[in-house]
């Protein structure tokens, strides 16, 4: 195994000169710096963790809170966790992955012990019960999603009202007067989740400041269940001519149900979904969308944590902007269309 004495013989340093250049904890000129690096590279030399941790205190390891419960859509939780994951190894940490679902007791046992430095906390609740341990904990954390009472943390997250608001000010930009909200599954509201009751808060307000009949309700993963909530949208609300999924699971299942129900998007129908990119660009017709943006908000997050370990001061709030970004489903109600075409004396 190549110790950091080999290295040091290998550049002409001392060996104090190469923990510097690696610690960063001393300048060093740059041409002693690259010196050293080049040896590094030469040999292949890895620094022993366990040393590592032992001379700055630190397990060089992060906790990623994110249990797996019933209504939550894997692959795009996972595409956080990759976030994070990478971007602690660009901070020289590891993760420990936590899928158990076990509230403050968890929290504090990870806290308690010597594994982690700090901790990056999903799946928020509006009135989540380990909000009050998270204030006194001494490890730095932070929350992707935010609690109704989010004073004395850190926060980062989509902002899932605006991102509600875009979607609606979208279609009445179009000329919609009657519009639904296909949400997550029912477990997730009736856990009170923080992104899903904030999409449908941004969602029912701005549709009432601007006049649109508006109506938001869970949706269901499986097609039959899709179909039939679709069904009956469409009975109760035959005037209904535009949607918004918010639901990643459920997107593909909407375009089939609609397709069984004879009706066609954008035409009889418009579509515009709140999912990553790749969600909606997968569809047919490719949805307009508004992006879930998986990695920066995962790169936020540890970021985040890590400047919280180094003692510096950060924002307790960080709310990403909405992208909304136009494809093919889209599109000016029918009605409207036919009112443009036959409106007499109407010229270019």
């Amino acid at each position: 195994m190549v110790t950091i004495a080999d290295v040091a013989r290998h550049a002409g340093v001392a060996v104090s000169t190469v923990s510097y250049v690696l610690s960063g904890k001393r300048a060093i000129s740059a041409t002693t710096r690259e010196r050293v690096r080049a040896s590094v590279r030469a040999l292949g030399y890895h620094p022993n963790a366990g040393a590592r941790a032992l001379a700055s205190r630190r397990a060089n390891v992060i906790a990623l809170v994110l249990p797996l419960r019933s209504g939550m859509h894997l692959p795009v939780l996972m595409q956080f966790a990759t976030a994070v994951v990478t971007t602690a190894r660009q901070f020289d940490h590891d993760v420990l992955l936590v899928t158990a679902d076990e509230g403050p007791a968890g929290l504090r046992r990870i806290a308690a012990s010597a594994m982690v430095d700090g901790i990056v906390l999903m799946d928020v609740e509006m009135r989540d019960d380990r909000v009050p341990l998270l204030r006194e904990l001494a490890r730095p954390s932070v929350l992707i999603g935010f609690p109704a009472d989010a004073a004395g943390l850190t926060c980062v997250d989509l902002d899932f009202y605006r991102a509600g608001r875009a979607c609606v000010e979208h279609l009445a930009g179009l000329g919609h007067r009657r519009i639904a909200l296909l949400g997550a599954p029912s477990v997730v509201y009736d856990r009170d989740t923080g992104f899903a009751h904030r999409t449908r808060a941004g969602f029912a307000e701005t549709a009432r400041e601007l006049g649109i009949a508006a109506v938001a309700q869970p949706c269901e993963e499986n097609f039959d269940a899709v179909r039939r909530e679709l069904a009956g949208l469409l009975d109760r609300h035959p005037d209904l001519s535009a949607l918004v999924v918010h639901n990643e699971a459920a997107v593909g299942q909407v375009l089939a149900a609609l397709t069984a129900l004879g009706r066609s998007v954008p035409a009889d129908m418009s579509v515009l979904a709140i999912c990553p990119d790749e969600v909606a660009e997968r569809a047919s017709p490719a949805l307009t969308s508004v992006l879930v943006p998986a990695e920066e908000v995962g790169r936020q997050a540890v970021s985040l944590v890590m400047r919280k370990l180094e003692g510096e001061a950060v924002p307790e709030s960080t709310l990403l902007d909405p992208r909304l970004t136009l494809r093919a489903s889209t599109a000016p109600p029918a009605a409207a269309a036919d009112r443009r075409v036959l409106a007499p004396g109407r010229r270019g």
